[in-house]
């Protein structure tokens, strides 16, 4: 099994039933859910981070560059949820 580090959270209770609702529909755990989502928003981070230092380098996207990765994060948003969401089971 693999190490987890336990902690202790405060939450708004309208956000703890978001997110007790969203590992259900998930499959998985509260922890595991919260994981996954903090995992994706790390993936986010590192990737605008990407595009500054591209834009550092290469001066900004043009407006055509830029609705290009509009439309290839539209499609892979689509195939992620016609792929199914994670199905992890535990955190």
């Amino acid at each position: 099994m693999a190490v987890r580090k336990k902690r202790s959270v405060s939450l708004p209770p309208e956000l703890d039933a978001r997110i007790e609702a969203a590992a259900a529909e998930a499959r998985t755990t509260f922890s595991g859910w919260l994981a996954e989502a903090a995992r994706k928003e790390f993936t986010v981070q590192a990737g605008l981070g990407a595009v500054a230092e591209w834009e550092a380098e290469n001066g900004p996207l043009s407006e055509d560059e830029l609705a290009e990765g509009e439309r290839w994060a539209r499609g892979a948003l689509r195939d992620a949820r016609e792929s199914g969401p994670s199905r992890q089971r535990s955190a």
